[in-house]
């Protein structure tokens, strides 16, 4: 996904019998898991666990998911929230999953009404639906805000004493719990200093993201810029704009004024 860093904001609907941090509701869409050229789950009735420091997950009732489609294993695991979690194996035909799904069977009763819902492993799937588009990353938090504005500040990037973007007319993303995302035009990028890579990521808001490394003499900034080709309608204001991880630039300058270099988990190349 393109650089995204889940918060989860918790307001006055939260169940009031769950630990703060918690919020387990209905969903009011219809989801769809695609598993080896199979709809294995498909329900208009989805709970949404929202769980501090956790992304966002989708929970099937068991009567909305193809039942042949699963192998109880030994697996299992334990939750002071949620109890002790039962795993399943994912199987159609000669594909498998091993493990990649969970329920709970006997929830405490200070926790969320788990009991018969099953959940499933994002990146274990082929693919995910939202109603008849494609989602990306994992289930999206209702309560978590992606805007973009067109903005006439002057933006400077600058790596390793080049100023590699220049421009009065970037777009600002601002997204719940990161900081705010500088978009670029590639006419105001030294598009000739970046060099494509097979990196690829995926965020639920924003749809999936391609990667550009820098090289700037025999200096190369790995995977430090990104676009979305195709992005989803949230962020569909910066297709095919350049954006730079601020947090490895040698500076980001808005205005004349350099902003402070935050801390992410992207702070550095993993």
């Amino acid at each position: 996904m393109a650089p995204h860093l889940e918060d989860i904001s918790m307001g006055p609907l939260a169940e009031p019998s769950l630990p703060t941090g918690f919020r387990w509701e209905p969903s009011p869409r219809r989801v769809r898991v695609v598993f080896g050229g199979a709809t294995i789950a498909d329900s208009t009735h989805v709970m949404l666990l929202l769980e501090a420091s956790h992304l966002p997950v989708f929970y099937f009732p068991l009567a909305d998911v193809r039942s042949n489609a699963l192998e109880r294993t030994e697996r299992t695991s334990t939750s002071d929230l949620k109890g002790p979690a039962t795993y399943w194996t994912v199987r159609v035909g000669d594909r498998v999953a091993e493990n990649a799904a969970w329920s709970y069977e006997s929830p405490p009763p200070h926790g969320p009404g788990m009991r018969g819902y099953v959940a499933f492993y994002w990146r274990e799937m082929d693919a995910w639906y939202e109603e008849e588009e494609r989602a990306f990353g994992h289930a999206r938090d209702p309560y978590k805000l992606v805007d973009v504005r067109q903005s006439a500040r002057h933006v400077q990037v600058v790596l390793d004493g080049v100023t590699i973007a220049d421009t009065h007319c970037p777009r600002l993303l601002f997204e719940t719990g990161l900081p705010v995302r500088y978009y670029i035009s590639p006419e105001d990028v030294r598009m000739d200093l970046l060099e494509p890579t097979a990196t690829t990521s995926q965020c639920a808001y924003k749809g999936q993201a391609s990667y550009w490394s820098a090289r700037i003499g025999d200096r190369v900034f790995p995977d430090v810029a990104w676009c979305y080709p195709e992005p989803l309608a949230l962020a569909a204001q910066v297709v095919g704009m350049v954006c730079f991880f601020q947090e490895r630039a040698d500076a980001l300058i808005v205005d004349g004024e350099q902003v402070e270099r935050p801390n992410t988990p992207w702070s550095q190349k993993g």
